[in-house]
Order: C-alpha cells, then structure tokens, then sequence
C-alpha cells in the first residue's frame, strides 16, 4: 500500500496559499482518477483506493501545517506502512516556481511540516517538492508561503498538478525516481 500525502493548511482561507499545494496535488490526484470522496479519520481528510491495481491511502493531514507528523504517524501505524511507501507532497522554498524535484530522503530544508513529520516517523520516505520560489527579503518567508499565486503563478501550478497527476502511476508504482522526474517539470 502507498500514502500520497499533500501537505498544507485546513483552513479555507488557506486553500489557495503556496504552503497547500500539497493539498492541491491530492485533490488534483482524486479529481482525475475519480476516487471519491474524502472521510475524516487520523487527524486528516482520508481514501483509500486503487490506482491502476496499486492500493493507495490519499491523506491531507488536518493538523495544521507544523503538526503534520502526529496525523501521518497515525496512518502509518493503523496501515502498518513502510516508510519508503509515504510519497509526502510539499511546497519548496529553494525551487523556481514550476520546478519538481523527487527524492528520498533527506534534510528538511527548514520545512517545519518535513521537521515534525521526521520526529514522528523519520526521514526516509519519497518526497515531491514543488518549486513555489523565494521572496527577496528572507523575513517575508511566513507571509510569503501563507500568500495566494497570481493569475500566472496559478497557470504554471495547474499545469505542474496536472502533470503530477498524469505520472502518478509511475510515481507509486518504481523507485526509479530519475525515470519519472523529467515529465513533471
């Protein structure tokens, strides 16, 4: 079984702000394989289903960007998951806006969410980091990341979730992340 984890906030004021497009990537994902509706179970919006015979937990953690661990370790102790079949879905600081990268692995980046999610149960799951850029002025990063895309910014981001979602299969279905990483971006 593989968990495909968006991250972000739950407020709806949240919804469009560059820290959900982990959200927006699930949300992305169920609305093009048509899996349904979520349920509210662990701390998080949750279903569980298939994709093409591959059986897969969507989850958006409901505790808040921060305290995404506590929902995820919740999931992966019920399910009984190993962590390299977590794909956590994130917003990336250190990408151009549009930019994928898969890895896993790895440091946090000073990503609180990957901070708490590395206490509750370690490092060592796939990650999708999507490039939402940088503000100029390193003290605007809390308002910048809590901020909505332009007209533009959201053009380039539905088409990067569209992507994501067209490969997705091969995503959850090969660790051969080198494979898959030039169709997205």
């Amino acid at each position: 079984m593989i968990a495909i984890v968006g991250l972000g906030n739950p407020e709806e004021i949240h919804f469009k702000n560059r820290h959900n497009v982990g959200f927006m990537a699930v949300d992305n994902i169920v609305d093009n394989f048509k899996l349904g509706a979520y349920k509210t179970k662990f701390q998080c919006k949750i279903i569980t289903s298939k994709i093409n015979d591959i059986p897969v937990i969507l989850l958006k953690p409901l505790t808040f960007m921060n305290l995404s661990g506590i929902s995820i370790n919740k999931v992966v102790k019920f399910y009984d998951l190993d962590i390299e079949n977590i794909i956590i879905i994130h917003d990336d600081l250190d990408l151009k806006l549009g930019k994928v990268k898969i890895k896993i692995g790895g440091g946090n980046g000073g990503h609180n969410g990957l901070k708490n999610i590395d206490s509750h149960i370690g490092p060592n799951y796939r990650r999708i980091r999507i490039g939402i850029d940088r503000p100029y002025n390193k003290e605007l990063v809390n308002k910048f990341v809590l901020s909505d895309f332009d007209k533009k910014e959201q053009n380039i981001i539905q088409n990067l979730l569209n992507n994501i979602s067209k490969n997705i299969e091969n995503i959850i279905s090969t660790n051969n992340i080198s494979k898959i990483i030039n169709e997205l971006s």
